[in-house]
C-alpha cells in the first residue's frame, strides 16, 4: 500500500487504494466493546490509530484475510437486527436474502461517513496521544438503524424485504431449535389453527389422477384448486412464461432443485417462493372471475 500523502488528501490522511482493507478502519473503530472483543485479530489493532496505519506489522494483520472476514461478520452483527426480521443473524442461513444484505459491509462504512463523518481522517484528527474510545451502545444502535433505513432506501431493497417477510423458506433458517424458526414452522404447517388441514401443492401435481387437469372438489385447500380444470386453463394461460413452466415441470415430476437447474435460479427456494406467489395469484384470479 502507498503509505506516501496524496496530494488531493486532506492533511495527515494517506493515500489508500478502493480495494484495501484500511478503508474498513472507521468502522472497526465503530464497533461496540463487547462485540470487538469477540473478534480475535480486531481486538488487538491499537487502539492509536497512527500505529496502525504507519506500522508495517499491523499493515499485515490490516490486509489479512482474517481481519477482513472479522469486520464483514461483525458488521453484518451490527446491521441485521434494524432489517426487522426475529431473531439473530445466526438463526439464518447464507440462503436468506437478508442474511446476504446484512454482509453488505463497504455499504455500511460509506453511510456511517455519511451519518456521523465516522472515516480515517477523523480518525487522524484524533490526537496521536489519545486512544479512540468506544461508542455506547445505545449510540452505535442507534446509528445503525439510520445506517440500515438509509441504505434500504438508496438501494431499493424494501420490495426484497417485503417479500421475504411474507414468503420464508425452510431453507432460510438452521436448523435450530429456536422461537424465530418456531414462528416460522407454525405459519409454514398451519399448526396455529386446529381447524386447517393443509395439502401441498406438490401432492396435488404429482397426483395420478390428473394433476393440473384433475377437477377436485372446489372445497379443498388453494393448494388444490389451483390445479382444477375450471379454472387451470385460463389461469394458467394468463401466467408468465416462467411460471408456466414451474408448474409444468412439477407435475411432470421435477424436484424443485432440479427446475431450479433447468431455469437458472440460484436455488430451490427460489423455486417454492415462486409457488406461494402462484397461489397467491389464484386466489385473486378467483375474485375476478
Amino acid at each position: 500500500m502507498d503509505k506516501q500523502p496524496s496530494a488531493n488528501a486532506p492533511p495527515g490522511i494517506m493515500s489508500i487504494p478502493s480495494n484495501s482493507n484500511y478503508i474498513f478502519l472507521p468502522f472497526v473503530y465503530f464497533l461496540p466493546a463487547d462485540l470487538i472483543a469477540k473478534c480475535p485479530t480486531l481486538r488487538k489493532l491499537p487502539r492509536k490509530i497512527r500505529e496502525v496505519i504507519y506500522d508495517d506489522g499491523w499493515q499485515t494483520v490490516v490486509e489479512s484475510d482474517q481481519f477482513l472476514s472479522e469486520i464483514m461478520d461483525a458488521g453484518a452483527a451490527l446491521a441485521f437486527p434494524h432489517f426487522g426480521f426475529g431473531g439473530w443473524k445466526e438463526h439464518y442461513t447464507g440462503y436468506c436474502p437478508v442474511w446476504k444484505l446484512s454482509y453488505a459491509i463497504p455499504l455500511w462504512c460509506r453511510l456511517l461517513d455519511t451519518e456521523i463523518g465516522w472515516n480515517l481522517q477523523a480518525l487522524i484528527n484524533i490526537p496521536s496521544t489519545q486512544s479512540i474510545p468506544f461508542f455506547t451502545p445505545e449510540y452505535i444502535a442507534e446509528i445503525m438503524s439510520r445506517v440500515v433505513k438509509r441504505g434500504i432506501g438508496e438501494e431499493g431493497w424494501q420490495p426484497i424485504l417485503d417479500i421475504v417477510r411474507e414468503m420464508p423458506c425452510d431453507k432460510d433458517f438452521e436448523k435450530q431449535n429456536t422461537n424465530v424458526r418456531k414462528d416460522f414452522l407454525r405459519k409454514w404447517y398451519h399448526t396455529r389453527s386446529k381447524k386447517v388441514k393443509t395439502v401441498s401443492l406438490e401432492k396435488c401435481l404429482e397426483d395420478d389422477e390428473g394433476g393440473i387437469y384433475y377437477i377436485p372438489d372446489k372445497r379443498q385447500n388453494i393448494e388444490a384448486t389451483v390445479i382444477a380444470k375450471d379454472f387451470s386453463e385460463r389461469f394458467f394461460a394468463a401466467l408468465p412464461e416462467r411460471d408456466r413452466e414451474i408448474l409444468q415441470l412439477r407435475h411432470d415430476g421435477f424436484t424443485y432443485a432440479e427446475i431450479a437447474d433447468r431455469l437458472g435460479y440460484a436455488n430451490h427456494s427460489g423455486v417454492i417462493k415462486r409457488m406461494k406467489v402462484i397461489e397467491k395469484q389464484f386466489k385473486q384470479f378467483q375474485k375476478e372471475q
